[in-house]
């Protein structure tokens, strides 16, 4: 199956350490997908964030839910590489994709804004169309850098 590979850059009026205190939380990430979708991490990340968590071990299983309740899709969370405040990179298994990596960068930038970049790929399951996985990525991870946005103004 081929990788789909998807990129999603947006400058958020804040910061990058605020908007990296924020997007490294379990309550940040999960924020990033409502109102439609709760993303529901581990229990031991409970008030953690994934700059607590050592690389390369998994982390455990996050479900999405629709609605908060419905479970729709799963990450079995490893995070393989974190330079604080400038990037993470997960490298896991959805139950849409046998590979899924997300790195997410923060750049300062000279007026004191950040640029979020998020550059995904995947490799979806052979059910599971690439074009499928594209179209679904691309518009959530649009809602999410929106989300960001909204979050710092």
């Amino acid at each position: 199956m081929t990788a789909v590979e998807v990129v999603r850059a947006s400058v958020v009026r804040a910061p990058r350490d605020e908007v990296w205190a924020r997007v490294v939380t379990a309550d940040g990430v999960s924020d990033e997908f409502r109102p439609l979708l709760r993303m529901r991490f581990p229990a031991r990340l409970a008030g953690a964030s994934i700059a607590d968590v050592p690389l390369g071990r998994p982390i455990g299983r996050a479900w999405i839910l629709l609605g908060g309740v419905i479970p729709v899709e799963y990450d079995d969370l490893v995070l393989v590489d974190l330079e604080a405040p400038r990037f993470f990179q997960e490298r896991s298994e959805l139950g849409s994709c046998r590979v899924w990596e997300h790195r997410r960068e923060l750049e300062s930038l000279a007026d004191g804004s950040t640029r979020v970049t998020d550059t995904l790929r995947a490799v979806p399951r052979a059910l599971v169309p690439g074009s499928v996985v594209r179209v679904v990525v691309g518009a959530l991870f649009a809602h999410r850098h929106r989300r960001i946005a909204r979050e710092f103004g």
